[in-house]
């Protein structure tokens, strides 16, 4: 799952632990969310949209869903 968690950290200067305290996890499940080696809970996915005022599909994404992603297209115009 992709996420566009450090992008919205560094708009407004936040630190990784700043952002772990104020969502009540450790600074290292913060840079393991980021770089993409952990996907947060749903309970945390929220509490992330909420802090942030979007949506977690703003947030946290699958490029595999994306129906404009190339793969994707090209999977749904051959029918599968």
């Amino acid at each position: 799952m992709k996420n566009r968690l450090k992008v919205l950290r560094a708009e407004r200067d936040w630190t990784q632990a700043q952002l772990a305290d104020a969502l009540d996890v450790s600074r290292q499940t913060i840079n393991a969310i980021e770089t993409g080696k952990f996907d947060p809970s749903l309970p945390l996915a929220f509490r992330a949209a909420r802090l942030f005022g979007m949506r977690i599909e703003e947030i946290f994404y699958d490029p595999a869903l994306d129906q404009n992603s190339p793969d994707v297209a090209a999977e749904l115009k051959a029918g599968r």
